[in-house]
């Protein structure tokens, strides 16, 4: 799941990027805008993505040690 939330970012921030450059090279500071948003909207999920592997691994250590001291 974590692994699809950072594809999904990666690919709204490579979008983001490219709305940023048409609007820049159009002179749309509406679509400029708008790519900047979805640029930084894709950085959070890939951030979310990379939390939520973080807390999975995590889970996972402390279930392995509860188990070890059973």
């Amino acid at each position: 799941m974590a692994e699809g939330k950072k594809i999904r970012g990666k690919a709204q921030e490579t979008v983001g990027k490219a709305k940023e450059a048409a609007g820049r090279a159009t002179g749309k500071d509406d679509l400029r805008l708008k790519g900047t948003g979805d640029r930084i909207e894709g950085k959070a999920r890939q951030a979310a993505g990379k939390t939520e592997d973080v807390a999975k691994g995590t889970a996972e250590e402390v279930k392995g040690k509860a188990r070890k001291h059973k």
